[in-house]
């Protein structure tokens, strides 16, 4: 059964949302939730997920699962705050113990959090078939971009997290902690090997000057047109790229916040002695 997918974009982070279900009444799962964050001040606020309730309400949806693609280093997810007005499950790859390991570190964690994957209610082997109402879903992981990437295959529609780009925008890019390009273009293959007409949906776009945003592609598009690793990119080719790209790129604005916040499933750290959470800034470490 192919799924209807409504999608929802935050202009600030230009991420995507996404709502995937059958029919009104039904169960639904939400996609990569995105949780205002404003730098300057410290303060989250919820303008960028109150659409996707207000949809999830009027629809009369019932939300089974809250999937992450990864965990993110550009925006905070909103899985919490959607688990406790809504109800699901918050999931996400099993590799997620990875990330929290080396992140633990990076940032000396406090001793009580623990680099299990408790923090998140479900855990998703690759390969994994999930139920969410009348739709079965196939889990595929899609390390490279981080170790716990994940691709959600919904039908005709696969949620490839950062994996991919529009065609001419390109790839993820692949150094941060635990980042790698050769499992990146194997991922990407993998991706790349169904059938044509299936529709990719990624989780961000940055697009020319010129080009409206766009959610999706499709696997034909994908193969034909884009710029990193289109149909006889060698392996070697694009690693090669990938790395040459990246030691250009600055870090994403909001890594360090969101970091601390998405390997523990979107909670916040735990408050201190003055009912205060916090959040750390490592001095000449990244």
């Amino acid at each position: 059964m192919n799924p209807i997918v409504k999608s929802f974009f935050d202009s600030v982070t230009d991420t995507f949302t996404y709502i995937v279900y059958t029919k009104e009444g039904g169960s639904c799962a939400v996609i990569d939730s995105v949780l205002h964050f404003d730098q300057k001040s410290g303060r989250t606020n919820t303008s960028s997920v109150d659409p996707v309730i207000s949809f999830i309400q009027s629809n009369k949806l019932q939300v089974e699962w809250i999937l992450e693609t990864h965990a993110h280093a550009d925006h905070i997810s909103a899985a919490q705050l959607i688990k406790t007005q809504l109800g699901g499950k918050v999931a996400i790859g099993q590799h997620i113990l990875q990330v929290q390991t080396t992140f633990k570190d990076i940032f000396n964690l406090e001793g009580a959090f623990v680099a299990d994957g408790s923090q998140f209610d479900y855990l998703i082997q690759d390969g994994e078939k999930l139920v969410c109402g009348e739709l079965v879903f196939q889990c595929f992981g899609v390390p490279g971009h981080t170790p716990a990437c994940m691709a959600y295959q919904f039908g005709d529609s696969i949620f490839v997290g950062d994996t991919l780009f529009p065609p001419d925008v390109g790839t993820a890019r692949c150094d941060f902690p635990g980042g790698d390009a050769h499992s990146l273009y194997c991922s990407i293959k993998r991706i790349l090997s169904f059938p044509d007409h299936t529709k990719l949906y990624m989780c961000h776009d940055y697009p020319p000057a010129g080009r409206d945003f766009q959610s999706f592609t499709t696997v034909a598009e994908q193969r034909k047109d884009n710029i990193h690793i289109h149909d006889g990119v060698s392996e070697e080719a694009f690693v090669n790229m990938r790395k040459m790209r990246d030691a250009t790129l600055e870090m994403p604005t909001l890594i360090l916040p969101s970091i601390q916040i998405n390997i523990r499933a979107g909670h916040f750290p735990p408050k201190e002695s003055n009912q205060v959470s916090y959040l750390k800034l490592p001095l000449n470490l990244l």
